[in-house]
């Protein structure tokens, strides 16, 4: 197989991507994914930045708020606006933990502050 330029292959293609590009349609659904997407990604950005503000890694609460509400929103995208399964089934098991390490967070919180030590 012959190899090929990578600004080859681009501008073999640099046509139907264009036409994609133009023909691109923002749906409700697709706008909820898209949200859920950019909610799901930016959970990044607040970890790193509370782990350079505090000089340690750690995982704030907003961490898990936006990964829960992230994963929510793609599930719904892929559940009712694609029907994918493939995107549901990459997606339930983060939303699923998203949502464990929030409740554990949530009581480990509450612990510190009543002094309670039971989990």
């Amino acid at each position: 197989m012959p190899k090929h330029s990578p600004m080859l292959l681009l501008s073999a293609h640099a046509p139907h991507i264009l036409q994609a590009l133009q023909q691109f349609e923002v749906t409700p659904w697709k706008a909820i994914g898209l949200l859920g997407s950019v909610m799901f990604t930016s959970r990044w950005f607040v970890q790193l930045y509370y782990t350079r503000k505090l000089k340690r890694v750690v995982m704030p609460l907003a961490f898990w708020w936006l990964s829960v509400c992230g994963s929510a929103l793609l599930l719904s995208y892929f559940i009712f606006g694609k029907n994918d399964s493939v995107g549901i089934i990459s997606n339930f098991f983060p939303a699923f933990v998203s949502i464990y390490n929030l409740v554990v967070h949530l009581r480990h919180q509450k612990n510190s502050i009543t002094g309670d030590a039971t989990t």
